[in-house]
């Protein structure tokens, strides 16, 4: 990023909930620790070049001592003889926090961030502030932005959260990756402009691709709702507009933001117990019966664990040419408070039945010890109580007030009699309820010019005519990702007539009907018009989070791509054209 092209600032998100609980058990190893050991080892290749061409470095690789990590930055700036002033901000961690607590942070914003640039510094650290903060901290120092041009903060916010994941905005996890060349997919960055509007881009000569689709991806990767909940701004992301400017450069403008919420959200890891797994292959012939066996064999050792999971992977194939094609996945995950339930005991009773169990026995790694895993939920707190302090590149200590906060909503009226809903899971410092649906029918984006923040023109009708049987992603896009213990799949389509059918097909009934394991929970549907987009939220599907999960895909990485591999019935109008055959 330094050497590809201009660049004013270059920001580092090392921070992710399992993030928090790796850190959280550094720190009980020594106070010292606390902060992502790779940074500085980063930064001394690079702090040269930044120093040279006067690029801002902003990241948040602090963690749980951002004070720690400014200074082993400044002793690496003494140590390589460049001049650097370095500021940090902090009050994030509220620890002592409750009983069992490993971590407890609260979710700041940029105020931090923009009042250390403001001050000098060449470098700014931080602790746990959102991953957008980082781009929109800077923006408001740039622009001398006030704390309430909530259009304009919005606006960096959006730019915020399409760079968070980096090479997921330039075609990395992009369910049409075979479009592109993306195996080495350059980084994104995004020229902010001063009323908040952006361009999303790369440096020239990078590989992979910035289209309105990986921009897309990005923005409804792990969002629930049109308001997306800040501690600076709440970004209406059914604002936001996406218009190809040129090659590899998608504007997004349009950008409306409100005041914030009160509170904050607040990050709390905690050990949740002691895990173990074992995975036994089943080969050729009688698969469920050798599943049967094995189950049956270990009961007894597996009558006195908390939690036990068996689950079958059909990786088989008949009559397979190679015997791993031929062969099924027994997957075994034990979970307890104690690690003696489900330690060196189980898993040799799991070993010791190698010569007196099914045909073919066998097992893809040698059964470890019991593990420790974490677990993540979320609280709020009044912002009013967090501690937000920019440590200034003097040392000067300025308390950051916060945000100037929306109003309460008023009470609901009561109805006259129970009814049930469905409520949103939010994803920043406070839980939305969830959107309702726009008007009776689906509502188009805009036609492809300038875009603005205008209502958007009467819907399509959606297609009709024959169907064709087959997977959902031949038509949509999928991006999906965790929240603590929740999910959620945002999907996309590329027309206007495919967002008709996707809005008025893809409701609740069918995404639950397409993942079964998502039958039963409270999954909630929003809907994002100008992106022609549906995101899809599954409170509790991944249990407590972090590394609790006993599903093959406990972080819900692939759950949208599972979606779009499920056969439903699409108008053929819709479907692309065949290929020619030569």
């Amino acid at each position: 990023m330094l050497t590809g092209g201009p660049l004013d600032v270059l920001t580092g998100d090392y921070l992710a909930e399992l993030t928090m609980l790796i850190l959280g058990r550094d720190r009980l190893k020594s106070p010292g620790l606390g902060y992502a050991k790779t940074f500085p080892r980063q930064l001394e290749e690079c702090l040269g070049l930044a120093h040279e061409r006067g690029v801002r470095i902003v990241t948040n690789a602090g963690g749980l001592n951002p004070a720690g990590l400014a200074d082993a930055v400044r002793a690496l700036a003494a140590k390589l003889g460049i001049p650097a002033s370095v500021a940090h901000v902090e009050g994030d961690d509220l620890m002592p926090y409750e009983d069992g607590a490993l971590t407890a942070n609260a979710y700041l914003g940029g105020a931090g961030i923009t009042a250390c640039l403001r001050a000098g510094a060449d470098i700014v650290v931080t602790g746990r502030v959102t991953d957008a903060a980082l781009v929109s901290g800077p923006a408001a120092w740039w622009f001398d932005w006030a704390p309430d041009d909530w259009d304009r903060l919005a606006g960096a916010v959006v730019a915020g959260h399409v760079l968070e994941c980096g090479t997921q905005a330039t075609g990395g996890n992009y369910s049409f990756f075979t479009r592109h060349d993306v195996r080495a997919p350059g980084f994104p960055l995004a020229e902010v402009c001063e009323d908040g509007s952006s361009v999303v881009t790369k440096h020239p000569g990078t590989g992979g691709v910035v289209s309105v689709g990986t921009v897309t991806a990005q923005l409804l990767y792990e969002t629930q709702g049109a308001r997306y909940l800040g501690p600076d701004v709440t970004a209406r992301l059914d604002t936001v507009r996406l218009l190809s400017v040129g090659a590899d450069r998608i504007g997004i403008s349009g950008v409306r933001g409100e005041a914030p919420p009160g509170t904050l959200k607040v990050g709390v890891t905690r050990i949740g117990g002691w895990r173990n797994e074992v995975v036994f292959v089943l080969t050729g012939l009688d698969i469920e019966a050798k599943e049967e066996l094995v189950r049956a064999q270990l009961a007894d050792a597996l009558r006195e664990v908390a939690e036990v999971d068996w689950t079958l992977a059909r990786t088989d194939h008949a009559d397979a040419a190679t015997q791993e094609t031929s062969s099924a996945l027994l997957r075994l995950v034990v979970r307890d408070p104690s690690p003696d339930p489900v330690g060196r005991s189980l898993t040799a009773a799991a070993i010791e039945l190698a010569l007196a169990s099914y045909p073919g026995f066998h097992v893809t790694a040698a059964p470890g010890p019991a593990q420790p895993y974490g677990v993540f939920t979320s609280a709020e707190v009044p912002a009013a109580s967090v501690p937000h302090t920019a440590v200034l590149p003097n040392g000067t200590r300025l308390p950051i007030p916060p945000a100037i906060a929306a109003p309460p909503p008023a009470p609901a009226p009561v109805p006259p009699a129970p009814v049930s809903g469905r409520g949103g899971v939010g994803l920043s410092p406070a839980r939305p309820e969830s959107e309702p649906e726009p008007g009776p029918g689906p509502v188009p984006p805009p036609a492809p010019t300038a875009p603005t923040a205008a209502t958007a023109p009467t819907a399509p009708t959606a297609a009709t005519g024959p169907t064709r049987r087959g997977p959902l992603g031949a038509l949509v896009g999928a991006r999906s990702g965790d929240k603590g213990g929740d999910a959620n799949v945002g999907v996309w389509v590329e027309s206007d007539a495919a967002w008709a059918w996707l809005h008025a097909t893809l409701t609740v009934d069918a995404f639950q009907a397409l993942l079964p394991e998502t039958a039963g929970l409270p999954v909630v549907r929003h809907v994002l018009p100008h992106l022609r987009a549906l995101n899809f939220t599954v409170p509790g599907l991944l249990g407590d989070g972090v590394a609790s999960g006993h599903r093959f895909d406990p972080q819900a990485k692939a759950l949208g791509e599972w979606l779009r591999a499920r056969h439903t019935d699409i108008p053929v109008a819709l479907l692309p054209a065949p290929e020619a055959t030569p």
